[in-house]
């Protein structure tokens, strides 16, 4: 990662004025997945975090506000949970990019290959957590994508992944329905 995929968003009044603009909008997971049981990403899994990602210029982005039963410890969230935010914002970044490119009317089930994550510093409890992504390459079947996550305009964690679409027969082909 680097400060020219930081400066995206960070102090470019363009880029958070785009934020806030999708920010109003239905989130990928309900217009595309709204019957989704994923933990991290699905709409219909009430006990989830149920995030809502939205379009912004080559990926997605999305705040989230923790619970107190994402504590990893008083005042700071888990790990697992901030990773499960990365992998799932990320995963619908790449099928967004995936369905953009190929020109589909949906977004093809896509898994992931693998991920990491950097966790910078602890993340607060309290905080609106603000996570985006970038599509850093795209191929036939696959993304590879950047992830950041902020808490009152500090790093907090940092991702990258790579996801792919699957096929029918994958157990995940039609997760989405």
């Amino acid at each position: 990662m680097n400060e020219l995929y930081y400066s995206r968003f960070r102090g470019n009044k363009e880029g958070q004025a785009g934020i806030a603009e999708f920010m109003r909008d239905k989130g990928v997971q309900k217009q595309y997945a709204p019957n989704s049981i994923c933990f991290g990403c699905g709409p219909a899994n009430t006990k989830g975090l149920r995030i809502e990602s939205h379009r912004i210029e080559n990926g997605l982005s999305l705040e989230f506000e923790p619970d107190v039963h994402h504590q990893a410890f008083p005042g700071m969230i888990n790990g697992g949970i901030i990773g499960t935010l990365l992998d799932c914002h990320g995963n619908w970044t790449a099928a967004i990019a995936l369905m953009d490119s190929n020109e589909y009317t949906e977004p093809p089930c896509t898994v992931t290959a693998s991920y990491s994550v950097k966790l910078r510093r602890p993340t607060p409890l309290g905080s609106k957590l603000i996570i985006t992504s970038q599509v850093v390459e795209i191929g036939d079947d696959r993304v590879s994508v950047d992830l950041l996550l902020e808490a009152n305009g500090k790093i907090c964690a940092t991702g990258k992944g790579l996801f792919v679409s699957v096929k029918e027969g994958h157990p995940a082909y039609h997760r989405w329905n």
